[in-house]
């Protein structure tokens, strides 16, 4: 679970109101730290409890975090900023320091799960990704624990990649719910990323491909044994 996904974080995935209120602590000198706390005010209904997750993804952008050339050259075409703050963020990296919850953790409202302390403008600039990542993946893992309360004893299999919203999403889902507690995923980069036990069955089209279900059924088990089963509902009899 420790291995985090692999492609760039860009500086540049955040809200334009953090830059322009950087570049507004930048022109005053505003260079005190700052405490930024991110909680939940209410529950959903139904809800009396929430999963922290997200955290991997969070230390990984902090720990990368800088602004490429590519980055800064946007930002001037865009004629918004002045140079000096430019170049102030061509070499900013992170500073600061973090206090969170283990993922995997119970928390409820009101209560902090991740605390930001950085110079106010590094603060400020990773807000947005901070609450991105951590309000879906807790939003996803939530819902696996109550799935797994409900399940009693059964063992769930998150299957959801070919719905979910992209390939991100797809990954971060695998994750969030075998950290709730799912016995695995289908999603096999989700298993070689994170070492999440992959499982699958067969699809109707599978089946259909052979002359009779039952032959389809047999070419399968030989080919995987341990690993088979049989999906029976492709025909009403």
């Amino acid at each position: 679970m420790d291995q985090r996904p692999s492609g760039e974080l860009s500086a540049l995935l955040t809200d334009l109101y953090q830059l322009t209120m950087a570049a507004c602590y930048f022109d005053q000198n505003m260079r005190e730290e700052a405490t930024f706390s991110l909680f939940i005010r209410k529950y959903p209904a139904q809800r009396s409890y929430f999963v922290a997750a997200g955290l991997s993804e969070v230390l990984e952008y902090l720990e990368t975090l800088r602004f490429t050339d590519d980055d800064l050259a946007y930002l001037a075409s865009t004629g918004l900023f002045p140079a000096r703050f430019l170049d102030f963020l061509r070499g900013l990296r992170f500073t600061g320091e973090v206090q969170a919850l283990p993922e995997g953790s119970i928390f409820f409202v009101d209560e902090p799960i991740l605390e930001v302390s950085a110079p106010i403008i590094e603060a400020q600039l990773v807000e947005t990704f901070i609450i991105n990542a951590i309000s879906f993946q807790t939003m996803i893992a939530t819902k696996a624990s109550r799935s797994v309360q409900a399940a009693a004893g059964r063992p769930l299999v998150d299957f959801s990649l070919r719905r979910t919203q992209g390939r991100d999403a797809g990954l971060k889902v695998a994750r969030a719910s075998y950290l709730a507690g799912f016995l695995g995923t289908s999603n096999v980069l989700a298993g070689k990323l994170y070492d999440i036990p992959i499982f699958g069955t067969m699809a109707h089209s599978y089946i259909t491909s052979f002359p009779r279900e039952i032959d389809a059924f047999r070419v399968f088990a030989r080919n995987f044994p341990t690993i088979t089963t049989l999906l029976i509902d492709t025909y009403d009899n």
